[in-house]
């Protein structure tokens, strides 16, 4: 089965939309192998924040990614840079205000997206939104399966080059770590109310190299440094910080990870997207829906509280899904994660 002409024509050009987070951008790259592989035709460009460019820059099937800065950059202008474009389908996989306005003056013709809050002005074709329902992943491709397009399972994509790889793998022989099985500890979050506490991650992460013979490697990105700095100094084992990295160079360091733990964030992840035994620890947001992707990773949370999967950016009592959450019960389920790859 291939794409309906009428709607994907035979020299279309395509603009796929998802400005953001790092996480939702990876989780939309199914759709992108889908339909290249569908309609091999197509030329698909990618318009995404350039802060979250590095998950899509690489993909063989896109052939540009254009970006734009929140801050910086006007509706109008990121409108007139894709109307030079003159494409003949765009698909908003975000829904937002600007996102629907950029795609209703886009210039194209057949205009896809969801009818959020009053936004189905800006598309020609609607599909149902099943946010609340099924994972990102299944959520991105239903605009595909809106059509009847055949969905191949798969992975989302995280490509990486040989000098990502080169980067990380010289830095880890200096420090001595190349070679070794590396824990891989994530503790950032794009909201606080993501975060476990400190004090878990590094009580965690001695017992999991005390325990288990494995070696701390912590993760951190732009304004991160402090906070991990923090946790290595909790710990009674010795625990490295990778270097400054970019998105691409921190993916080749999660590689070289035999397992990691993370909150609920960007790096999560791209390391299930890349293989890497996963676990995902989870409060405000739903594994469900936006889990680690992938049978072989493993979710926590601190079950019973009614307030879990509240989508809430502040916390009114405290955080109690993360700030209670115990050691015991994380180890528990790393240790699930453990047993599950043997």
């Amino acid at each position: 089965m291939t794409v309906p002409t009428t709607i994907f024509p035979a020299a279309a050009s395509v603009l796929i939309i998802k400005p953001r987070a790092i996480g939702d951008v990876l989780l939309s790259t199914p759709v992108i192998r889908n339909l290249k592989r569908a309609a091999p035709h197509l030329e698909i460009d990618f318009l995404t924040e350039r802060f979250a460019a590095d998950v899509v820059r690489g993909n063989p099937a896109v052939r540009e990614v254009l970006t734009f800065s929140k801050k910086d950059d006007t509706s109008l202008s990121v409108i007139r840079t894709v109307r030079k474009r003159r494409y003949d389908v765009v698909i908003d996989l975000f829904g937002n205000p600007r996102t629907a306005l950029i795609t209703r003056f886009s210039g194209a013709g057949t205009r896809i997206g969801f009818p959020f809050r009053g936004r189905a002005y800006a598309y020609t074709h609607l599909v149902t939104p099943r946010g609340g329902e099924v994972h990102n992943v299944d959520f991105n491709l239903d605009v595909l399966r809106h059509f009847g397009i055949p969905i191949e399972p798969g992975m989302p994509e995280f490509p990486l080059a040989k000098e990502h790889h080169t980067f990380a793998e010289q830095w880890l022989r200096e420090q001595g770590l190349f070679g070794k099985k590396l824990l891989g500890v994530n503790a950032s979050g794009g909201w606080y109310t993501k975060k476990w506490n400190p004090k878990g991650f590094a009580a965690l992460t001695d017992r999991i190299a005390k325990n288990d013979g494995l070696t701390p490697l912590l993760f951190w990105g732009p304004g991160e440094e402090k906070d991990v700095r923090a946790i290595a100094a909790m710990m009674t084992t010795p625990a490295v910080l990778i270097p400054p990295t970019s998105l691409k160079q921190m993916g080749a360091f999660l590689t070289a990870c035999s397992y990691l733990v993370s909150n609920d964030s960007g790096p999560m992840h791209i390391a299930a997207a890349l293989g890497v035994p996963t676990l995902g620890i989870f409060g405000p947001t739903s594994p469900q829906l936006q889990g680690p992707y992938g049978s072989i990773n493993r979710v926590v949370r601190h079950d019973g509280l009614d307030c879990l999967e509240c989508n809430l950016t502040e916390c009114p009592i405290g955080n109690l899904c993360m700030k209670d959450l115990a050691v015991e019960k994380v180890y528990s389920a790393f240790q699930q994660l453990l047993q599950s790859q043997c």
